[in-house]
């Protein structure tokens, strides 16, 4: 079937894990045999083969590089101006891989549909969809630069990642949106981009959909009823995003499937840590909204974490495709299996776009 993930660090991973994505998957563990920088290392999911190998046709790929004041102890680029450049050398990365003819920019409806009927043809080898997604706003040094990520073609942002943002504020952060925030978002309703509120804490969260009325989804979160913490959306917000016609991206980072889990310490097969878990938190949002059409796929795999975090019966991105089964045997129809898989951000992409 085929895939559409809403979440993946791919630009990341090249540029600052050092990893050929081009290359299996195998290769890439392989080359990271006795490296200790990143507790991901030899335990990487993702390539561009092993997309292709579970038709992960299109994604949702990001640049992401916080902007870091002195006063905060997250690891992050000094300037803003910095950090916009590592954004722009992850775009750079992105069009090299246009330009080997292993990944293609989607920016409009045109683009989209002749990509989705590309993929429905026999052609054995072909470009993986990406659209540029901004995680964590702080790279933005003005309203002057978004409109300049809109012409490269940015398409959704999202405010915040961890920590205190310049524009929100997001995991474990404390306050609002502010000034700047407000200032951001009306650029952003202006330039119809896709507001992502994953990340965004509570208060920044209720705060920003106050104001904005653009097109908003949550591209990786699960549910804090079934892992009670802040980075999990609760009920009150699932049932708000479902009014705003949004689509939920499930995420396979462990601890935000196991409430017990404990960073360096817990591994997946000890608690347990499977795709089903990714299914009770899908099958949560559908019973919330009392249908399949606000949930979606957005793995957030290799963003920052590796098999050692992950469900245990997934060794690549591709097992992606072992959950259409798994539904089925929850009891969703074959129609619900593809809103789920892809059906539901396509949808959102084409009402969005139109």
């Amino acid at each position: 079937m085929f895939v559409f993930d809403a979440h993946l660090d791919l630009a990341m991973n090249a540029m600052e894990w050092n990893r050929e994505l081009t290359w299996p998957v195998t290769a890439i563990r392989t080359s990271e045999i006795g490296m200790t920088d990143k507790p991901d290392r030899n335990k990487n999911t993702v390539s561009l083969q092993a997309m292709r190998r579970g038709n992960i046709g299109l994604c949702v790929a990001t640049q992401i590089a916080r902007f870091t004041k002195k006063t905060n102890p997250l690891p992050g680029w000094k300037s803003p101006q910095q950090a916009w450049a590592q954004t722009q050398g992850q775009l750079a990365w992105y069009k090299s891989m246009e330009d080997i003819g292993e990944m293609v920019q989607i920016c409009n409806l045109e683009q989209l549909k002749a990509h989705i009927q590309l993929w429905e043809t026999p052609k054995e080898k072909k470009p993986i969809g990406y659209i540029l997604s901004l995680e964590g706003a702080d790279s933005i040094i003005s309203t002057d630069y978004l409109e300049k990520s809109y012409e490269q073609g940015l398409r959704a942002i999202g405010p915040a990642h961890y920590g205190p943002g310049t524009y929100a504020q997001g995991t474990n952060g404390e306050g609002g949106i502010g000034i700047k925030g407000k200032t951001l978002l009306k650029e952003i309703e202006r330039l119809n981009l896709i507001l992502d509120v994953t990340h965004l804490n509570d208060q920044s969260f209720w705060e920003t959909l106050k104001i904005y009325n653009g097109p908003v989804w949550a591209s990786h979160n699960n549910c804090r009823a079934l892992v009670d913490h802040n980075r999990q959306l609760s009920d009150i917000q699932i049932k708000e995003l479902i009014k705003r016609q949004a689509v939920i991206g499930m995420a396979l980072d462990a601890w935000m499937l196991a409430p017990n889990w404990i960073r360096g310490i817990s591994t997946p097969k000890g608690l347990g840590v499977t795709l089903h878990n990714m299914i009770d938190n899908m099958d949560h949002i559908c019973q919330l909204a009392g249908n399949t059409n606000h949930v979606g796929i957005g793995t957030d795999l290799d963003g920052g974490f590796g098999t050692e975090q992950c469900p245990s019966d997934l060794n690549t991105i591709s097992d992606i495709q072992k959950v259409p089964n798994m539904l089925q045997k929850r009891g969703y129809s074959p129609n619900d299996i593809e809103n789920i898989m892809h059906k539901n951000f396509l949808g959102f992409l084409e009402r969005t776009w139109k």
